[in-house]
């Protein structure tokens, strides 16, 4: 079984070490470096590229909204998980535009924290539903802005697959609605990450949203 390489990122030691031990318990993921600051997680992700990269945002040297930004200009496919005791809308927002595919609160069960990385891992975005709906607002442009055309790279069916995203459904929940596998749907996003240059779900439905792709009426 191919496992989810895994870098944790908190300045925190027992902390890690504490996330170390749920992860390493599951078959499927693979906790592969540490970071004690900001600085530590880019040379580690530029280093050995994991598929996810669990970041806090208040480290030493470099905090975790500066580090999100810098790794995933250097490695655009690891996806970023936030999990911080911080809940505050101007860290939320800048993670997100930073490029954080999903934010969690440290009270989080361990359980949640696994199946959060799995779907990081698949493209998928993690967002509590206040936070989603924020961000909608957030990141929504004015109806004199919206319905901008798309990238001519973006096929009909992968602008459909990215607005039904858009509106918060599973990979496979479009699949369902598509009449697809969920194989397929996950193939459709990949080549709307690779196309847009993001590493996530969530980056690629920001995207949509700063362009103008989708309406309000679109997905909602």
């Amino acid at each position: 079984m191919e496992k989810i390489r895994i870098l944790l990122a908190d300045d925190h030691a027992i902390v890690r070490e504490g996330t170390r031990r749920v992860l390493e318990a599951e078959s499927d993921m693979e906790v592969v470096a540490e970071a004690g600051d900001g600085e530590e997680a880019v040379e580690q992700v530029i280093r050995l590229k994991p598929d996810v990269a669990i970041m806090d945002i208040a480290m030493p040297k470099l905090n975790g909204i500066e580090a999100t930004r810098r790794l995933k200009e250097a490695v655009p496919s690891t996806a970023v998980l936030v999990l911080t005791v911080y809940d505050n809308d101007r860290y939320v927002f800048s993670l997100l535009e930073a490029g954080a595919a999903g934010y969690l609160l440290k009270n989080v069960r361990g359980s949640e924290l696994v199946e959060a990385i799995r779907s990081v891992y698949h493209g998928e975005s993690v967002l509590h539903p206040a936070i989603a709906s924020k961000v909608l607002r957030r990141f929504m442009p004015s109806k004199q802005g919206a319905g901008q055309v798309a990238p001519a790279s973006l096929t009909e069916r992968e602008l459909e697959v990215l607005m039904l995203a858009a509106k918060g459904l599973s990979n496979g929940d479009i699949a369902d609605k598509l009449y697809l596998s969920v194989r397929t749907v996950q193939g459709h996003l990949a080549r709307i990450f690779d196309k847009l240059g993001v590493g996530s779900r969530t980056e690629a439905i920001l995207r949509g949203l700063k362009e103008g792709w989708f309406s309000l009426e679109d997905i909602s």
